[in-house]
């Protein structure tokens, strides 16, 4: 039984303080059975660092601006972008356009300025990815419907097949996860699904055909239960448990409960669907 993370940041600053660091990390997915990782950038600062640490451990890179750098992001960084895209263009592990999307949560990213800013971004990545013949890692947070809306736009309808990738993170209704997949999208699912809370989650989880599902940590990010703190948790000295690839067996393994199934049926299933939504996966998976 053998899993692939289809995003998890492993040259955050929270992995490299653990003990080991990030050969740490990937040796204890590695026993886990998590196999591969798919590494996203967030800022041109962290690209060579996102591709080093792929290229030392065995696992695959995406290169992108995430949402919440826009702020301090120019458009000279889309330039930078573009130049590494071309520069990496025959680097077998980079596979994707990525973190890229729309963050309409985060209060500072919500004024009409930053709104429209976040969409310029979006777009220009949008426009890099079809002309480099990748897919993208999306962030998807309030902003489902607009992601959707620029899709369509900048690809004329819909991505060319192996082109369009996965919804990160996907926490939306049952009628955008049926847009999404429809333009051939893959929703992936980590360490939410696992709260008890996350109802509309976990139905999605449970109902969604079985070529929907990637599934993904977002370390350090997106703790599951198991690792979580609260607030009055934290305020007392408990300290929040570090999310990492490792996890994502036991994710999975609540995944395919809910989907009454069994995790081996599950790892086989999503690690086909992280293949056909990132094509250049495919390589390093049968590489070893």
């Amino acid at each position: 039984m053998t899993w692939i993370d289809t995003h998890a940041h492993l040259d955050a600053p929270e992995i490299q303080a653990l003990a080991g660091g990030v050969a740490a990390v990937q040796a204890a997915a590695v026993a886990c059975g998590v196999r591969l990782c798919v590494l996203p950038a967030v800022h041109p600062a962290h690209f060579e660092v996102v591709r080093d640490i792929a290229h030392a451990h065995g696992n695959a890179y995406a290169l992108g601006i995430h949402p919440l750098w826009v702020p301090q992001s120019t458009e000279a960084d889309l330039v930078q972008l573009e130049a590494a895209l071309s520069h990496h263009a025959s680097d077998p592990r980079l596979v994707a356009v990525g973190e890229i999307g729309l963050d309409f949560f985060v209060p500072a990213l919500c004024t009409p300025s930053m709104r429209e800013r976040q969409q310029l971004f979006y777009r220009a990545q949008l426009k890099l990815a079809k002309q480099h013949g990748l897919p993208v890692l999306l962030h998807v947070r309030r902003s489902a419907d607009l992601l959707l809306k620029h899709l369509r736009s900048v690809w004329a309808g819909a991505p060319a097949p192996g082109q369009a990738g996965i919804a990160h993170a996907f926490n939306g209704s049952d009628e955008q996860a049926a847009a999404f997949l429809r333009l051939g999208f893959k929703l992936g699912f980590g360490g939410a699904v696992t709260f008890d809370a996350a109802r509309q989650l976990r139905h999605l989880a449970a109902t969604l055909p079985d070529t929907a599902l990637v599934l993904e940590t977002d370390s350090p990010d997106i703790p599951p239960q198991w690792l979580y703190a609260t607030a009055a948790q934290r305020a007392a000295g408990q300290p929040q448990g570090i999310n990492t690839p490792a996890e994502l067996p036991r994710i999975g393994a609540l995944v395919a409960g809910l989907r009454g199934t069994t995790p081996d049926a599950l790892a086989a299933q999503t690690t086909a669907n992280a293949l056909a939504a990132l094509p250049r996966l495919r390589a390093l998976w049968e590489k070893g």
